[in-house]
């Protein structure tokens, strides 16, 4: 194990600094696509399964790109990659908000909108996880991409904020043209890293050469394999949460869109104190075993959604359930990475966004569940089976625990 970077050296680092604020203005945005979308639906069909259809569908680019995208990050220049993908997600927010405006907009529209965005939301995430590698290397990866999260939980806070804002004085299509503004300014701050992406070069191989490396990969490191399993779960029965959270505002709390937007931005701000928590723990060796610790609690924090009645009490539950999720996922994200060659990072990311695309099943789920038994028992059917995961994971698990880093 490698003597670990100190936070405040990687903060020195100025294509750190230029990367992280990028990585600020796309999760402002983000987090005010976040509101928009999951208010959007629910005044067009006011239905929680509708919800979890759009969430999915939002997911979905993952689950069919994710190895795709970790074959773009090893073969092509992921500091140039990430500034042309970045380019483009602005452009789509812009083209749909001026259909809101016009009103020129229906369910059908807004979900291939939505397929759109989780494409270049998908590539984004494979190549900023790889790069961010790149910037700090194996030393500083796992506080490198707990502190990159923090300026991401912290875009979202102020997005959510402003979102539910806009929304209120304003109208969603305004809302949206200002996320595909935030975009293009993540865009120009990427100008200026100057750090090359590694990539492979004149050794790059062809999509099926990567393809059949891929599956040799999952054969010779079968710990990813276990990873990625684990990272499904984590998705279908944890970050799906977020299919619940507009129908429990407008349902169980009745809230509008700036309550909404509230509840948003305490729940990134609980993801901020995860990643905060997570940097202090940087000194214990044992990661695998600490992820398979905080897995457990997310279950528990969803199962005490269920018991919640006032907007005190789920606030502060949801602050915790996304402490949790946050701190694991950057958790999972640096043990794949760390788990195969060099040269074969851009894959591990790509295994990782693949199996955060599992999420659809996820929200599909959760919203036929919502809309049937509503969304606390959402909430309590997630937490029993990702608390189940947890433990079970605590017991069998020996290879996952004995990770260190």
């Amino acid at each position: 194990m490698s003597q670990q970077m100190h936070w405040k050296n990687i903060l020195k680092i100025k294509d750190f600094q230029n990367l992280s604020f990028s990585t600020f203005l796309h999760w402002m945005g983000f987090g005010m696509e976040h509101v928009a979308l999951g208010w959007l639906v629910v005044e067009m069909t006011d239905s929680p399964f509708m919800v979890g259809v759009a969430m999915a569908i939002r997911m979905l680019p993952m689950f069919l790109f994710g190895v795709f995208s970790g074959f773009f990050a090893d073969n092509f220049d992921r500091r140039i990659m990430l500034r042309l993908v970045t380019f483009i997600s602005g452009t789509i927010p812009i083209f749909l908000g001026f259909l809101l405006i016009i009103d020129q907009v229906n369910i059908m529209i807004l979900l291939v909108f939505y397929m759109f965005s989780g494409t270049a939301f998908a590539f984004i995430l494979t190549l900023r996880q790889t790069y961010i590698y790149d910037v700090v290397g194996e030393s500083g990866v796992v506080t490198g991409l707990s502190l990159l999260q923090i300026f991401s939980q912290f875009g979202g806070i102020f997005g959510s904020f402003l979102s539910g804002w806009l929304i209120q004085e304003f109208n969603v299509g305004i809302q949206y043209i200002a996320i595909g503004l935030f975009s293009f300014g993540s865009f120009l701050i990427l100008l200026n890293v100057r750090t090359p992406g590694e990539f492979r070069g004149d050794q790059s191989d062809s999509f099926i050469d990567s393809m059949t490396n891929y599956f040799k990969l999952l054969k010779n490191h079968s710990i990813l394999i276990t990873l990625m399993i684990l990272v499904s779960m984590s998705e279908i029965f944890g970050f799906t949460h977020m299919t619940l959270v507009p129908v429990f505002s407008k349902d169980v709390l009745y809230l509008g869109a700036f309550g909404l937007g509230v509840l948003t931005s305490i729940r990134q701000l609980g993801g901020f104190a995860g990643l905060v928590a997570l940097t202090v723990f940087q000194s214990y060796k044992f990661k695998g075993l600490l992820v398979l610790l905080i897995t457990t609690i997310f279950g528990l924090t969803q199962i005490a959604a269920y018991f919640s009645s006032s907007f005190i009490s789920f606030a502060i539950i949801l602050f915790l359930i996304n402490a949790s999720a946050m701190s694991a996922d950057t958790l999972f994200k640096s043990l794949m990475q760390v788990s195969v060659p060099n040269k074969d990072r851009g894959t591990a990311m790509g295994s990782w966004v693949l199996s955060i695309g599992t999420a659809p099943l996820g929200h599909l789920g959760l919203g036929a569940i919502a809309d049937m038994r509503g969304a606390k028992f959402g909430f309590l059917f997630n937490g029993v089976i990702l608390f189940g995961t947890g433990l079970i994971s605590l017991t069998l698990l020996k290879n996952v625990k004995k990770i260190v880093l």
